[in-house]
């Protein structure tokens, strides 16, 4: 006998679902919740998933929680990526 079935419901041929988690740099702490610094705004994230985050860290974040340490390089890389995502979607003509 199974509980009720939680996932997420399976995408169509029309329609993509991503997750992206976003990295940013860790500028104060408070308990067990940091403010990032995002592509010039700041966010939320618990630390509840990480142990030994400290000011100044890079960490992905992803619905309000901080996933995983990366370094400075890493961060950089991922950003570039990012706005070169969003520079190719603004070049796309409307649907």
């Amino acid at each position: 006998m199974s509980g009720p079935d939680h996932r997420a419901p399976a995408a169509s041929n029309q329609e993509k679902i991503m997750c992206l988690s976003i990295p940013g740099k860790v500028i104060s702490i408070e308990n067990d919740i940091a403010t990032v610094s995002v592509g010039g705004s700041k966010v939320q994230a618990g630390l509840q998933l990480l142990d030994d985050v400290k000011i100044g860290d890079y960490v992905l974040v992803h619905s309000g929680f901080a996933l995983q340490l990366i370094s400075e390089e890493e961060a950089a890389r991922t950003l570039e990526l990012i706005r070169e995502l969003e520079d190719l979607a603004d070049d796309e003509p409307p649907v």
